[in-house]
């Protein structure tokens, strides 16, 4: 399966997710719920996944922590904000850089209507 199906399938699971829970619960209870819903969907995913970055010589091992990641190909930060943060897609564009990546989800659950909460970030795609 690909980026671009696999985001479709994260985005049905996010949108069940915010119609059943709605808006205003801690960022932990919608990465939770996601996670459970993506096992669920039969797909791998991984949360927390901590990742090293090498700068010359030096390695740091807890370098940063990737929310979820969907078949080792699609990277999702999750938020509880409402609002679309430039800091926010920034780090994700890092995350898909050092990862290799090429997609990946910023999902607002903190928004009124679900789909204006959730920005593709790509990174040569």
């Amino acid at each position: 399966m690909r980026e671009n199906e696999l985001s479709k399938i994260v985005f049905e699971l996010g949108l069940k997710i915010h119609k059943r829970l709605g808006a205003g619960l801690f960022e932990k209870v919608y990465e939770e719920c996601l996670f459970y819903e993506l096992q669920k969907a039969g797909l791998k995913v991984e949360k927390q996944k901590v990742l090293p970055i090498v700068y010359d010589e030096l390695r740091i091992e807890n370098a940063f922590k990737i929310d979820i990641i969907v078949e080792d190909i699609l990277i999702l930060e999750i938020k509880a904000l409402e609002m679309s943060n430039n800091i926010h897609k920034a780090q994700l564009l890092t995350y898909l850089k050092l990862t290799g990546c090429k997609l990946g989800l910023l999902i607002y659950f903190g928004t009124d209507v679900f789909k204006n909460g959730v920005n593709r970030v790509v990174n040569g795609l």
